[in-house]
């Protein structure tokens, strides 16, 4: 029989060949670092059968697939050395998650410890070592229940199988163990190599919190040592940089139980933090032509089912009544962006209308997931709203683009974009996602950007681009959105007057730039491990004086900082030199002033900079200039 390679080329082949059979016949090398393949498109194990005219590409550590097929493989010898360890463990699912894996289980009244994941991973290593072949059997639904009669959450899962009408269901074999599986894995324990067992939590049986609570153990593989001591050394420097260690270190924020899990409450430095960084995005926001508004916090609940929100993401909402009158708390701007359009009568010539609104929006999140800034339960959105025609469409999502281009510069991200397309759930014509979704790829070509397009992951009245920040240690983080919305403007009867004195639909652009402005922060705070650039630290400079004979020189500088619009704070304690400098660089502090009595005499300045380097006896005039120039250009440096 023939199969055809991904170049196009043809290969003979015997008949009931497998794809291991495939990579063989093409080369000994390539055989043996066939890992799986991919027939036809769907990802199979290397000693699944080919066909006549079969597509084949063979999969090895070089493929993108190949890190997830590991990763899986691993999650299921985890699995099988927990119930080789722990006779009363029940399994209940084991997916891939990004850079790595994590497995579900049953302990009862039991709960695993650190010391348990060092006898977990000796004991992978022991059937690693078995050199165990992997090995997928198909069986029907009913003797898929009987195999595995004493596994509760296996036979709910199959039972959810065959509602969904599918008649059988794979199982993999690995020596004692066998597991409900789609694959595909490796074909042998030997290939599981470099792995690590992170951490414990807990967590509900399929994200309930009705059903029991079990216990979950993540953990990670990769194909070299090397690739996994990289990554766990960026996983040590990721703890050293965590935003609510640093967050309490640095003294920027609270979230306190008596409040409520997920309500974060900014301390005064975190609130200079953000104040300053919303102070920009406003003045950044009125250069391009956007108009500020503001809108309620709870609008009526016929609103939001006008919307689709209601039918579509209230379990994201909070509701509540005011005089009988059902009221949603708003998860989103964009209805009162809508209000003001229709406020009064637009014209072609009034297009675009560009709304901007620094809004707090809340969302209720499970409280498993909750993360410090990074996942709460309200904060505050940089959102806004373009209405537009669909001439000025292309224009004004360049122009978005190239916004969030300038604006993460100045933070020195780099990014990577997706654009994510309709979800199941949706509103609207499939006309009107298929030209939003265009409109998207258009703006993106235009600007020559590459994209990865992320399937069925857009809002339900939209698709979108999403860019994701690439931080100091290489981890990415979603913040800023666009998102092209044919279907909100035609609920809400949204319409302008055209040139040809006919009513019609604008198109709207739901776009943020930093996104949440508490996770930006936060995103921020590990991106930098708080050492925040001079013009948004919390504090900008700290005046320390050597004695108390210069306390009235060091009050003087103090004025005139503030005066010029300087976050400063002092230090004028009768402690050593030394240890309130140590102090201040522990507070991670940019500038500090050390004023002795030389300073004060010679009405000069000596600054000592985070990182130690020193600008000794300068004239305070010299000094506020190199602020400014700090504050004006945005600079990432200490110093110029």
């Amino acid at each position: 029989m023939n199969i055809f390679l991904p170049s196009g080329d043809k290969l003979e082949i015997e008949n009931g060949a497998t794809a291991f059979d495939v990579a063989n016949t093409i080369s000994k090398g390539l055989a043996k670092n066939a890992l799986a393949a991919e027939i036809n498109g769907n990802l199979v194990d290397i000693y699944a059968p080919v066909g006549d005219n079969d597509k084949v590409r063979i999969i090895t550590d070089k493929d993108t697939e190949a890190l997830e097929i590991l990763r899986h493989s691993t999650a299921h010898l985890m699995a099988q050395a927990v119930q080789r360890l722990f006779k009363n463990a029940k399994v209940t699912i084991g997916p891939v998650i990004k850079d790595g894996f994590y497995y579900d289980f049953d302990m009862g009244d039991d709960k695993f410890s650190p010391e348990d994941l060092e006898k977990i991973e000796k004991e992978m290593a022991k059937i690693a070592s078995e050199a165990l072949p992997c090995k997928r059997r198909v069986v029907s639904i009913d003797d898929a229940k009987k195999e595995f009669s004493h596994e509760k959450y296996k036979i709910e899962l199959i039972e959810g199988i065959a509602e969904k009408g599918d008649k059988t269901v794979s199982l993999y074999d690995q020596g004692d163990f066998t597991d409900l599986c789609r694959g595909p894995h490796l074909d042998n324990t030997k290939r599981i190599k470099h792995y690590k067992l992170l951490s414990i939590a807990g967590a509900y049986w399929r994200g309930d919190e009705n059903n029991k609570m079990l216990q979950r153990i993540y953990g990670t593989s990769w194909f070299k040592k090397e690739e996994l001591d990289a990554y766990l050394n960026m996983l040590e420097e990721a703890k050293k940089r965590d935003h609510r260690k640093l967050g309490k270190q640095l003294k920027l924020f609270t979230i306190e139980d008596e409040v409520g899990a997920g309500f974060p409450i900014y301390l005064p430095r975190g609130g200079a933090l953000r104040a300053t960084l919303e102070e920009f995005e406003r003045k950044e926001h009125l250069k391009r032509g956007y108009d500020i508004v503001y809108g309620p916090q709870i609008l009526k609940q016929d609103l939001w089912k006008l919307s689709g929100h209601y039918d579509n993401y209230r379990e994201n909402m909070y509701f509540t009544s005011i005089d009988d009158v059902a009221f949603g708390v708003k998860p989103m701007n964009c209805l009162s962006h809508m209000m003001v359009f229709k406020s009064e009568i637009r014209s072609y010539r009034d297009l675009p209308q560009r709304y901007f609104e620094l809004g707090t929006v809340h969302r209720h999140e499970k409280s498993g997931v909750l993360h410090g800034l990074m996942r709460v339960r309200a904060f505050t959105q940089d959102d806004a709203h373009i209405l537009c025609t669909p001439e000025q469409l292309n224009d004004e999502i360049i122009a978005i683009i190239d916004f969030v281009n300038y604006v993460m510069g100045i933070f020195g991200f780099e990014y990577e974009i997706e654009v994510s397309t309709r979800p199941e759930k949706y509103i609207g014509s499939l006309e009107n996602w298929d030209k939003a979704t265009e409109a998207l790829f258009n703006a993106l070509k235009a600007k020559g950007l590459p994209y990865e397009i992320n399937e069925g992951d857009g809002a339900f009245y939209g698709p979108k681009i999403d860019i994701k920040l690439k931080d100091a240690i290489g981890r990415f983080w979603q913040c800023a959105t666009i998102q092209a919305d044919f279907n909100l403007p035609e609920r809400f009867d949204l319409n302008y007057i055209g040139e040809d004195g006919q009513k019609h639909r604008p198109i709207m652009l739901h776009r943020v730039i930093l996104g949440s402005v508490d996770r930006f922060i936060g995103v921020l705070t590990e991106h930098f491990a708080g050492n925040f650039p001079i013009w948004i630290s919390p504090v900008q400079v700290r005046v320390i004086n050597i004695t108390d004979a210069q306390l009235d020189y060091c009050k003087e500088l103090t004025a005139k900082l503030k005066a010029e619009g300087f976050r400063v704070d002092t230090d004028f304690r009768n402690e050593k030199i030394g240890f309130k400098i140590r102090e201040a660089q522990m507070e991670k502090i940019p500038h500090m002033l050390i004023i002795g009595q030389n300073e004060a005499d010679n009405k000069k300045v000596s600054v000592r900079l985070r990182s130690g380097e020193t600008k000794n006896e300068l004239d305070f005039s010299d000094y506020i200039s190199v602020l400014r120039e700090s504050d004006q250009n945005k600079t990432l440096n200490l110093w110029r």
